[in-house]
């Protein structure tokens, strides 16, 4: 298991603001742990992974359900079809991020190697270094499955700067724009 500790106050991390209203500061350390899923987790996942897309795109809140999402999440993570979902736990037990991925293959990348297909760390678990903690558990997963490559698809820019930034801090490459095409 991966953990990370951060400093908070009043239960928010990062809190550097002075006390509202005469409150004193409060500071206490919380900590992340990082575990793989279970079928029995993926309620939880489906309902990370929708607050993902409605916040990449806020019209899939009209048109996807927690209820749809779960049940291809359980299917999924029931079936050993080369998917796998790593969950963020803070310290009172709550579910703070999610990471899912996929195997796949090309000769390109020498055989097996990884793909990110989706990761959400909650807005206030954001800057604690949560996502790295959850693809690194990615990335050990994959080395011992013997990967020899892991790939993730970022949100267009200018919107997804912050996303495409955090993944070239760890030390992921540009390689050019993907496409895709409904079947």
């Amino acid at each position: 298991m991966l953990y990370t500790q951060i400093e908070v106050c009043d239960k928010r991390p990062f809190c550097n603001a002075a006390p509202r209203y005469g409150r004193k500061k409060v500071m206490m350390i919380r900590q992340v742990s990082i575990r793989q899923a279970v079928i029995d987790d993926s309620h939880v996942v489906a309902s990370l992974v929708l607050e993902l897309l409605i916040e990449i795109e806020p019209a899939y809140a009209e048109t996807l359900t927690l209820k749809g999402l779960s049940g291809v999440a359980e299917s999924l993570l029931a079936d050993d079809q080369g998917y796998w979902a790593f969950l963020a736990v803070d310290d009172e037990g709550g579910i703070v991020g999610v990471l899912t991925l996929n195997e796949c293959a090309a000769i390109y990348a020498n055989g097996l190697f990884g793909e990110i297909a989706e990761l959400y760390v909650t807005p206030e678990w954001r800057s604690a270094k949560t996502g790295a903690l959850l693809v690194d558990a990615a990335v050990a997963f994959g080395r011992d499955r013997g990967w020899s490559l892991m790939v993730v698809g970022a949100p267009e820019l200018p919107d997804g700067r912050r996303a495409v930034n955090f993944y070239l801090g760890y030390g992921f490459k540009m390689s050019g724009p993907g496409l895709e095409m409904d079947l």
